[in-house]
């Protein structure tokens, strides 16, 4: 019997407040309305930023279902959705691309001023949402909220992907290795026999690492505190790893010293930290330089940083979804990684039924994951 049209009842994960675990309980998922498409989940990793969400870093409106790195299937649509159809396997975009505004048109932008990433209002483009338990409305979150059997998205936050890619798999793609490979390909846009520092491990800082060795990066260290990461970070293309916490100087002198006093070319942080920014900041060379934040930082945070660092010439940089344009980039990636021109399985350690959601994130506070990918 077809659901199009009719609220669902389903599973999803909620966070009633800040500091608390998940709750899996039965929501309503309400029909799409014109321009939305209604996505059956099939598999959704777990990211840092949704754990900023659990432990109140990004401020956001609650109850809310976080959740933003999925593959699913698009149950049905809204009048006027002409890019997905049901049945349509899909990646929903925590990055919107409308296509008509001004970072959409330019080449260079890919922030599309329909985001829902600076405030995270949590509700559709209509300021309502499709969510509700037991009669209260809950909040969305990036425009995605894939911790859930079912969602609603805009056409704008929706592409069709290869009907072959494996969900568990290929849902990285929604979020975390994007973010990494692109901020190295094409935000940083890393040259080949080049020097790169990535701050920070994880399963985007390994992307970003995978990223430096596609362009042909001659030397890529990789720095991070846990040294169980170490040989996955070898194995995809770190030269050396080294941990801040085997020095008595600042990090950032050590990876000049590593360098003879030149610093490194490119420098990423990709943790979300104010001191590892300014760090990596100071790892590249001082006139010629990049270096591109890439982990998402505290709603509340500030940095303070002499402002010498940037006035001998380096450039410093953000990257959001790596720099590329959502619509455009995801389903030429999903292309390439079912083409074999890059691997995403060193990237997954755990693979969990949705029922286990919090201790996915148990494994994440722990150390003990790169990746954990729930399947619905």
């Amino acid at each position: 019997m077809s659901t199009a049209g009719k609220v669902i009842k389903c599973k999803a994960a909620i966070v009633w407040e800040p500091k608390k675990p998940f709750s899996i309980v039965e929501i309503e998922v309400a029909p799409p309305k014109a321009h939305e498409v209604r996505i059956k989940i099939l598999a959704t990793g777990i990211c840092r930023t949704d754990d900023h969400v659990l432990s109140g870093a990004i401020k956001v409106n609650f109850p809310i279902i976080p959740g933003h790195e999925a593959v699913g299937v698009v149950e049905s649509v809204g009048e006027g959705v002409t890019s997905v159809k049901p049945g349509d396997k899909v990646i929903p975009l925590f990055l919107p691309q409308c296509g008509k505004c001004s970072p959409c048109k330019n080449p260079e932008g890919n922030l599309c001023e329909k985001n829902d990433l600076g405030e995270f209002k949590g509700v559709m483009y209509d300021g309502t949402t499709r969510f509700s338990y037991k009669g209260k409305l809950v909040h969305n979150f990036a425009s995605t909220s894939t911790f859930t059997e079912y969602t609603v998205v805009h056409e704008d936050s929706v592409a069709k992907i290869d009907s072959a890619a494996p969900p568990e798999k290929a849902c990285l793609i929604g979020c975390g290795f994007s973010t990494g490979y692109g901020a190295a390909i094409r935000s940083a846009k890393v040259r080949p026999d080049t020097s790169c520092a990535v701050f920070g491990l994880g399963g985007v800082g390994l992307s970003v690492v995978m990223g430096c060795k596609a362009a042909g990066a001659s030397r890529i260290i990789g720095i991070d505190i846990n040294k169980d990461k170490f040989p996955m970070a070898k194995e995809l293309g770190a030269t050396e790893c080294i941990s801040p916490l085997d020095f008595q100087k600042p990090i950032n002198e050590v990876v000049l010293d590593m360098t003879d006093g030149d610093g490194v070319d490119y420098s990423f942080e990709v943790i979300g930290r104010t001191d590892t920014m300014t760090a990596a900041l100071a790892s590249c060379n001082m006139n010629y330089g990049t270096s591109v934040v890439v982990g998402a930082p505290p709603s509340a945070s500030q940095i303070t940083f002499s402002p010498t660092l940037i006035f001998t010439g380096r450039t410093w940089k953000g990257s959001v979804f790596g720099g590329l344009k959502s619509k455009d980039a995801v389903p030429k990636l999903v292309s390439e990684f079912m083409a074999k021109k890059f691997v995403l399985d060193p990237l997954i350690t755990h693979v969990l039924p949705f029922d286990q959601i919090n201790h996915g994130f148990e494994l994440l506070h722990k150390g003990e994951s790169i990746r954990s990918v729930l399947k619905m």
